[in-house]
Parts: C-alpha cells; structure tokens; sequence
C-alpha cells in the first residue's frame, strides 16, 4: 500500500514541528502550511489523501479554507479533519457544516491519531467497494 500524504495546516511553528515529527514516525508523507493561503496552494499541487486543519489562524481561517477545498474540483474529495483550542459546540457545528470529515480539540494527539486511521479506512473500504 502507498505511503498516506498528509498536509498538516496551523500558524503555530511549535504545533507544526511537533505533529509533523509525530506523523512522519507513523510513517506518514507530511507537508506543512503555516496559513490558509498556503495550504490551498499546496493542497493543489501535493494532492494529499487527508488535510489536518487548524480553525482558528489569521487571515483564512479554517472554516473558510475548509470550504474553498470543498468547492474546488481539484480539492473537493480531500478528506478534511479539523482542529482547535475551542470547546464550545458551535466550532463544532460550524467545522462540520464547511465540509469536514471530523473535528479535534486540542491538545489532541491520540485522538487526531485515532481519526486518521479511520478516515483512511473508511476511504479504503469505499475504495474497494
């Protein structure tokens, strides 16, 4: 099976570096975008399996970005998880209505772990469907 390429997106250097780290030892292919322009320009030309997605950055948020992938044909199947410092329900709500697969709540590394494997396995029985 090919290696899953993931674009992890969040304007906090130290996040990066460290999920980066931590899905590269999973055996994942990792590109990071430190804004949302970035990471519609390089979810375009990495074609990644799965975007992780902050909410909350400056400039493009997450909902904006996650529903600019959703309308483009080139991005629009990329499954989208998206994450954030917020507890309250209506990041939630709002994450989901914008086209993502799944929403984390920081901190979150076990169960961002946990919602990849699913995400793929979901996609890889579609695919064999």
């Amino acid at each position: 099976m090919a290696q899953k390429k993931i674009l992890f997106v969040d304007d906090e250097p130290m996040i990066s570096k460290i999920m980066v780290s931590r899905l590269k030892a999973k055996k994942y292919d990792v590109e990071s975008a430190a804004s949302g322009l970035e990471a519609l320009e390089k979810a375009k030309t990495a074609k990644p399996d799965l975007i992780l997605l902050d909410i909350l950055m400056p400039g493009l948020d997450g909902y904006e970005v996650c529903r600019r992938l959703k309308e483009d044909p080139l991005t629009c199947l990329i499954p989208v998880i998206m994450f954030t410092a917020c507890q309250d329900e209506e990041f939630i709500r709002k994450a989901l209505q914008n086209g993502a697969e799944d929403v984390i709540n920081k901190p979150f590394v076990a169960e961002l772990l946990e919602a990849i494997q699913n995400v793929f396995e979901h996609k890889n029985e579609e695919d064999a469907a």
